[in-house]
């Protein structure tokens, strides 16, 4: 199931009593502010987990309908370490 920016906005909407508009503008900064923070250190939000960025090398990709190679760069990505408190109420 994939759920959007727009549902989690309505959502945080409904239940803080904001504007939708007011929700998205909150969940926007959250965002920006994750990842920015995330690039310089970890940025850790007890009881859910840890945002932190990853380099992942360099590596060679392969178009599978052509079989052509090529070279794909050397990328950031956002990780998220869940917190135990996290998975216990998942589990």
């Amino acid at each position: 199931m994939s759920i959007g920016k727009e549902k989690i906005a309505k959502n945080i909407a409904n239940e803080s009593k904001a504007t939708i508009s007011q929700a998205k503008n909150l969940l926007d900064a959250f965002l920006s502010l994750v990842i920015t923070k995330s690039k310089v250190k970890s940025v850790k939000l007890s009881g859910f987990g840890t945002f932190s960025t990853k380099k992942t090398p360099k590596r060679i990709g392969r178009n599978p309908k052509t079989l052509d190679s090529y070279i794909i760069p050397e990328l950031n990505k956002l990780n998220l370490r869940t917190s135990q408190k996290l998975k216990e109420k998942l589990n």
